[in-house]
């Protein structure tokens, strides 16, 4: 499996930085990226499921991180994270691209709450794993990844080695 803390230490999150998690999921990116960003930083961590949401929030309530913003929001959808434009300076999206219908729409929504040269740190399924991870049909293999943020104007940077049967890319907004 994919190791969030490991994953976020290649991606350089520094304090006082403001990140944000698309599509959170269980937050375990956004409670790791949260003890990193201090102090002065804060995490915002955008779900769509109300379950996850209660789960972010009592989870770090219970470690006592306090910098994590929880919000429910659309991350297909210009505009639908709430983010203000231009204000992120990391974006996470770990195991979301694979889910997210419109693509085009999640990229921009990315590239919308980011700063100029802010990074994204792109981790997906490499493939279903004999049933481990998403169906074949959903799997985005990281050349087509990469070349649809290309698409939307991003840089690619770097691959990072994201465990056994993910792969990991750090992108850049132009």
């Amino acid at each position: 499996m994919t190791n969030p803390l490991k994953n976020l230490q290649k991606f350089e999150i520094r304090a006082g930085m403001r990140v944000a998690d698309l599509g959170a999921g269980s937050g375990a990116y956004a409670m790791e990226a949260a003890r990193m960003v201090v102090p002065g930083g804060r995490v915002i961590a955008v779900e769509v499921l109300p379950d996850l949401i209660t789960r972010i929030k009592n989870d770090a309530a219970h470690a006592r991180i306090s910098n994590i913003d929880v919000i429910h929001g659309n991350i297909e959808k210009l505009g639908g994270t709430k983010i203000a434009e231009g204000s992120i300076d990391r974006v996470i999206a770990s195991n979301i691209l694979f889910q997210v219908e419109d693509k085009d729409a999640f990229i921009r929504e990315a590239a919308r709450i980011m700063k100029r040269g802010g990074e994204l740190l792109l981790i997906d399924w490499s493939g279903p794993h004999g049933g481990m991870g998403p169906h074949h049909a959903h799997v985005i293999l990281a050349p087509d990844a990469e070349a649809m943020f290309l698409k939307h104007g991003f840089e690619f940077l770097r691959k990072i080695d994201a465990g056994a049967h993910h792969y990991g890319m750090i992108l850049k907004r132009k």
